[in-house]
Parts: structure tokens; sequence; C-alpha cells
């Protein structure tokens, strides 16, 4: 058992999905396919010429955030690594899971279906990243969880309250652990990698985004459905971070 693929979703509330909608589709440079679900709560963003990698959600209780999607050849083997390793069940939708990871944060446990081709790079950035926002209690543990559920290369960030999880080459999306500095429940939100913070910034405020604080090398962001999220300095083809950068 392996993943294949893995989708970063941002759960918005339902009532806004079409501000969410018409907001990320300009973002990333794509086009919405069939709602589907028995409300019409779920898209998928398709880009041009690869294959998908940013999904939508509208929920009924909340302000939404994000989750993340793991794609494998076997879900029902995928489902019960995740709950050895101490994951709780949430839903079991026959042939997709929902769970809840030790921390707190909801991910999904979904079919492959051959996505191979990342999406591309769009106006200097790329949405490549699912941050998890994690209370210093569960850090450890968290950390450990999503590492041994990946099997992915666990490195230090950039700052100690960072680490990323590095998946083989090909996938579309990286998972930063962050340490939070207070208790909180655990959430998490979507991360753009871009080439020139400002110049994104400046396209995503023409689309309605607001700047909502800024960081070492990240400006946290608003988007019109009241969703966060943060574009950071980082190389959009690779991920990392560019040369220098501390």
């Amino acid at each position: 058992m392996r993943i294949r693929w893995t989708y970063a979703f941002a759960d918005r509330p339902a009532a806004r999905l079409a501000d969410a909608c018409a907001f990320w589709t300009a973002a990333t440079g794509t086009r919405l396919s069939a709602f589907r679900g028995d409300g019409g709560e779920f898209v998928t963003l398709l880009p041009e010429g690869a294959d998908p990698g940013v999904k939508l959600q509208g929920v009924t209780g909340g302000e939404g955030g994000a989750h993340l999607d793991l794609c494998t050849d076997d879900v029902r083997e995928l489902t019960a690594l995740a709950r050895h390793l101490g994951a709780e069940p949430v839903a079991d939708h026959g042939d997709w899971a929902v769970l809840r990871s030790p921390g707190g944060q909801l991910f999904c446990s979904v079919p492959w279906h051959g996505e191979a081709v990342r999406p591309p790079v769009v106006s200097g950035s790329r949405l490549d990243q699912v941050c998890l926002d994690i209370p210093p209690s569960r850090y450890d543990a968290e950390s450990a969880f999503w590492a041994r559920l990946t099997g992915w290369d666990l490195r230090a960030g950039s700052r100690p309250e960072f680490a990323v999880l590095r998946p083989p080459a090909g996938l579309p999306h990286r998972l930063l652990l962050q340490r939070l500095d207070e208790e909180r429940p655990a959430s998490a939100h979507l991360d753009v990698a871009c080439a020139d913070i400002a110049a994104v910034r400046a396209r995503h405020e023409e689309l309605g985004a607001l700047a909502v604080r800024e960081g070492a090398h990240w400006t946290v962001m608003r988007d019109p459905a009241g969703g966060t999220y943060c574009l950071t300095g980082r190389d959009p083809k690779t991920g990392g971070l560019p040369a220098g950068a501390g």
C-alpha cells in the first residue's frame, strides 16, 4: 500500500461556496467540474493538460478550513493503518472513509483513479501545500502519526516550529507541520508557493482576497468566502525555499 496522489480540500461555508469557486478557479487557472454530493457540496478544480489536485467542499457547520485526501490502491488497508496509528473513524462511505487524526485533524482515505500529472504553475504560483496547525501538547505525536501514515520524508523546517513532510517526486502536495504557540483544536490551511509574494498578493487582491498579516516569508490571506490561506515565498516548481532564505 502506498499513497498514489493527494487532493488539497478548501472547506468553506456552503452559503459562500460560489464565492470560493469563483476565486479559486481564477487564482489557479482552472475550471469547475460538475458538482457532486447529496447537496452538491463537492467540486473539483480542473487544470488544463494535467490531473486535478484541488477540490472545494461546502460545509454546513463552522467556518471551514482545509483537509487532505490521501489516494491509494487499497482504501481499506490505508484506513486500517491509520486506525492502528491512532486515528478515529468518522464516516465509512464504502469505497472511501473519513478519519480524524490523533490530534483532531480530519482527512480522507480515497481510491486512486490514475492521477499522475501535477497541476502546473500558474502566474508564478502553485497551491502545493497543506499546513497542519497543531497545538504544542499534540505536536510530537501528531508529527509521528503523519510521518508513519504517509511514509514520506520528515525534515526540519525553516523555523523551529515547522517540520516538512516531503512526498515522493510527482505528488502534488507537501505537508507542513506547524507547532502553534497556544493550546487550541488542531486545524489546517492551504499554502500557495509564490515566486514573488507581492505580485501574487496583488493578483489575489484583485480577485477579492484580503491580506491579514505578514510573516517572515509568508503572507496570511483571506479569500472571498472567508477562509484563510498563506502565500509563501517558495519555488512554485519544487516547493523549496529560495537559496539563503531562513
